[in-house]
């Protein structure tokens, strides 16, 4: 009986434990400064002191054009898409149910994004966290995020406004699981 219970406990330290890793690897992960650090590598510009001053793929785009904000969107949408996705091994312990795995993808979704909002690796002065968690919100529901990024889509034709774009996109996400 004693070696079953110490094995359980065992076992659940080292569930804890993962999943501490994990969520400490989604903020690192997050706070991956794609706009600061190509900014300044490749264009000599921090893109902090520029245009909304924030470090995302929208201020690259009105600041450096296309072809930086580009990469800095596909690297901001990959951090919170790999942080979802690398909670996702949890499903292969025994001791968690489904729910709980959902539960601490979500969590890495935040901490994936607070890591984007405030990185470790730029002076906690970084982006919206939109790109992030659009990765994020696709590694756990694809066709939510499909929807969501077809009504950011049609927002921005007709009002041509990113912000406004993504915060209808954002609230529509509700609409769509209902």
């Amino acid at each position: 009986i004693f070696a079953t219970t110490h094995a359980k406990f065992i076992a659940i330290i080292m569930t804890y434990c993962a999943v501490l890793l994990l969520l400490i690897v989604a903020y690192l992960f997050g706070s991956i400064p794609s706009a600061v650090w190509i900014g300044k590598h490749y264009f000599g510009v921090d893109i902090r002191e520029h245009g909304s001053k924030n470090a995302g793929a929208t201020n690259m785009l009105r600041v450096l054009g296309l072809r930086a904000a580009l990469p800095v969107f596909v690297i901001d949408f990959m951090k919170g898409f790999v942080a979802v996705t690398l909670m996702g091994a949890m499903r292969l312990n025994p001791e968690l149910s489904t729910a709980w795995v959902i539960n601490l993808k979500i969590f890495a979704v935040a901490f994936a994004v607070v890591g984007h909002i405030f990185p470790i690796f730029a002076g906690f002065r970084g982006g919206k966290g939109v790109s992030t968690l659009v990765g994020a919100v696709t590694a756990i529901q694809p066709n939510l995020a499909f929807m969501c990024c077809a009504v950011w889509v049609l927002v921005l034709v007709f009002i041509h406004y990113v912000s406004l774009a993504s915060i209808v996109a954002v609230c529509s996400f509700p609409i769509f699981v209902a």
